[in-house]
């Protein structure tokens, strides 16, 4: 019998070996070049940790809340597109596992199963993510039965106004299934013998006009607090906090959408100084290790959100997979912490890592 995977990316190369090559370049692969799909990762290796010693680490707590409900640790679940390729129970499996190690799970917009087949699957905290359509009325019809059905919160991703170009899907000629939330609604099947069918699909349904100003329409349409997702810079920071979103969240979009931009990691002190507490700030991208967790943290992060790490333990072992990945990154930030004297997230500080900005200053 194959040994159990002691990390993340052990369960990645099962997944590797589970899924059909082009569902798996799907989910693994990134922009263009993916220069920062590497980065996002890479850029934490550059990060060290400065950790006290002799503090009573007999106790550890990870618990925390976000938006005001109470989940086990900072490791929240990233909206990830069609599930069911990864695995036949898709977000159903993953939103059990959420509600099993008591976190929070975002459901993608584009998922395999309805929002009604999750919300009755289990009693996990939801949250929808949210894409604008130019036919902006299934966009609505769609967080109102989110709302009817429990889900808790909308992240509207922000940072699509088109769909980046993923050469493996193009190569590929990657094939999205029909979307069950949008049955009766609006056809997501796509023929087009240009490459991938899903960059056609987005092309002909994104609203690539949504700008500041539409978050007002949002609000009109549900009672539902609003949680802004693509976020990069302290401008767009200063402006979300502007138009009165309930969170951040600092993301590249799994480094999927413009390929140069920052690792989310380098970009997150900037947009965490500039909201200055006025909301929270989470965190999304590149996370592999409860070191991870711990350098987002310590940068003002108030919780992360994993994603391709569901996607590879929901494609390697289903809904145990993923609360096997969820409970990996949870040990590993334990242990983290311990080794660092913080004995609960909230003394986790920015003097306990050392990033590369401070090793330049303090050679001037």
């Amino acid at each position: 019998m194959a040994a159990e995977p002691v990390n993340v990316n052990e369960f990645q190369e099962l997944a590797k070996q589970a899924l059909p090559k082009m569902y798996y370049d799907y989910f693994s692969g990134g922009a263009e070049d993916q220069h920062t799909l590497r980065e996002n990762v890479e850029a934490f290796s550059r990060i060290t940790f400065q950790p006290r010693i002799l503090v009573d680490v007999s106790k550890i707590d990870m618990s925390t809340t976000v938006l005001g409900f109470n989940i086990s640790s900072p490791i929240m679940i990233a909206p990830t597109a069609q599930q069911k390729l990864a695995h036949p129970e898709g977000e159903i499996a993953t939103a059990r596992a959420a509600a099993a190690c008591n976190t929070i799970m975002v459901l993608s917009f584009m998922s395999t199963c309805t929002v009604e087949e999750v919300a009755s699957s289990c009693n996990a905290i939801r949250f929808l993510q949210l894409y604008v359509f130019k036919r902006r009325d299934v966009s609505a019809q769609l967080v109102q039965r989110a709302e009817r059905n429990g889900f808790k919160a909308i992240v509207l991703t922000a940072d699509t106004p088109r769909l980046g170009r993923r050469e493996a899907d193009i190569k590929n000629r990657m094939v999205s299934p029909q979307l069950k939330n949008f049955e009766g609604l609006i056809s997501t099947e796509v023929v087009t013998d240009k490459g991938s069918n899903i960059e056609a699909l987005a092309s002909g349904i994104f609203d690539a006009s949504l700008s500041w100003k539409d978050i007002e329409w949002l609000r009109s349409i549900t009672n539902l607090p609003i949680l802004i997702k693509g976020v990069l810079t302290c401008e767009d920071a200063i402006k979300a906090v502007e138009v009165g979103v309930s969170g951040i969240v600092v993301s590249n979009h799994g480094a999927r959408q413009l390929d140069y931009v920052p690792a989310t990691i380098s970009a997150l002190e900037e947009v965490v100084l500039a909201v200055g507490g006025k909301v929270p700030v989470l965190f999304d991208g590149g996370i592999r290790r409860g070191t991870d967790i711990f350098k987002a943290l310590a940068l003002g992060a108030q919780a992360v959100f994993i994603g391709r790490p569901v996607i590879y333990g929901l494609a390697a072992k289903g809904e145990h997979g993923v609360r096997r990945v969820i409970e990996m990154l949870k040990d590993e930030l334990e242990i983290t912490m311990a080794l660092s004297g913080c004995s609960s997230v909230k003394d986790i500080s920015r003097r306990h890592v050392r990033t590369e900005q401070d090793r330049l200053r303090s050679m001037l």
